[in-house]
């Protein structure tokens, strides 16, 4: 297995927080879709609704990301593909600006609040300072792979 090509089944994926070209996301996302190829995803799902998230709003195929992936091709190498292939063609303030407020979402209604409570209650269920959607990740990937809460 290649250097770059992280296996889920042992680790989590990099934060949702962590950014490539300014994108939060996308080393996430990244990190899924190698494992995918790899068969080393474990309960990691790649292009998922947070990843969806990333793909839209660059506007990127999920699947031919995947494909230029699966060629072994670096993050940087990867970016280069993603500015080159963009349809939406986000300018660096607008990336900075999704991003930002990618960070800051939280659950915006009474039944996605109740999915959240679940989620927090199943990894935390003592941490009252969970509240966004990233805070809510990296605490289920730390304590999906022995942290304690």
């Amino acid at each position: 297995m290649p250097l770059n090509t992280p296996d889920l089944t042992k680790f989590p994926p990099r934060s949702p927080r962590v950014r490539l070209g300014g994108y939060v996301i996308l080393p996430r996302c990244l990190d899924k879709g190698r494992a995918i190829i790899a068969g080393k995803n474990g309960e990691y799902h790649y292009a998922c609704p947070l990843d969806q998230r990333f793909l839209e709003f660059a506007g990127i195929d999920p699947e031919a990301l995947k494909k230029e992936l699966a060629t072994g091709k670096g993050d940087g190498e990867i970016l280069e593909w993603i500015t080159a292939n963009a349809k939406n063609k986000p300018k660096e303030q607008d990336i900075a600006a999704w991003s930002t407020f990618a960070e800051q979402r939280a659950p915006s209604d009474v039944e996605t609040r109740e999915f959240f409570n679940g989620l927090q209650k199943a990894a935390g269920p003592k941490r009252e300072d969970i509240s966004t959607w990233f805070e809510m990740l990296d605490l289920d990937d730390y304590v999906s792979f022995g942290g304690k809460a």
